[in-house]
């Protein structure tokens, strides 16, 4: 895999395009089309092995990369790429996650409003995100404390869960909390208020 640079370049590039059509035909929120932007500028300007470093941390968090595969001079190249690595495993995890909380948020959204089952469908979201690659990782025996010593801990995937937390934590503020009440919070929050 990988050997032809421009048809690396040219999946990646397709992936992310594609991705975001199917976002903007779903008619889906667009602050969600930074996924495809990322994926589109992730085949433009990464290197090819920038390229493999994501594809090793999205085996990774399947529980299928072997970390003994690779020669010392590949693991070490490759874990000067660490942030790719790290990008790798967190769109992978979220992918997953996503998975099986996508078909969940349409069912919700036919039964009760949309923002009620965005907020109940984000909240099944955080713990699938976290846990299911570590169920996968431990299930296919992966020898996961190979991959931390070679690429260090993700610390990616901690700001990712907290970021979506307090947005959840937001959504459910707004939900409950009248207009007047949530506004002094936030302003509370950012100083902006007393």
């Amino acid at each position: 895999m990988f050997e032809n640079e421009l048809q690396t370049r040219c999946a990646i590039c397709g992936t992310g395009i594609l991705l975001g059509l199917v976002l903007v035909l779903a008619h889906l929120p667009l602050i969600l089309l930074i996924v495809p932007v990322a994926v589109l500028s992730l085949g433009l300007v990464a290197d090819p092995e920038e390229t493999h470093a994501v594809w090793y941390g999205m085996l990774n968090t399947l529980g299928i990369f072997d970390l003994s595969a690779l020669t010392d001079a590949e693991r070490l190249n490759y874990s000067d790429k660490r942030h790719y690595f790290w990008f790798g495993e967190v769109g992978m995890a979220a992918m997953m996650a996503g998975v099986f909380v996508v078909p969940i948020g349409i069912f919700l959204a036919g039964r009760t409003e949309i923002s009620l089952a965005f907020i109940g469908a984000a909240v099944l979201f955080l713990p699938l995100f976290v846990f299911l690659p570590k169920l996968i990782q431990q299930a296919m025996k992966a020898d996961a404390d190979a991959a931390i010593e070679a690429f260090g801990k993700n610390e990616q995937v901690k700001r990712v869960f907290w970021t979506l937390f307090v947005a959840m934590a937001g959504f459910v503020l707004a939900r409950v909390v009248d207009t007047v009440t949530t506004q002094q919070v936030v302003a509370i929050i950012t100083g902006m208020g007393v």
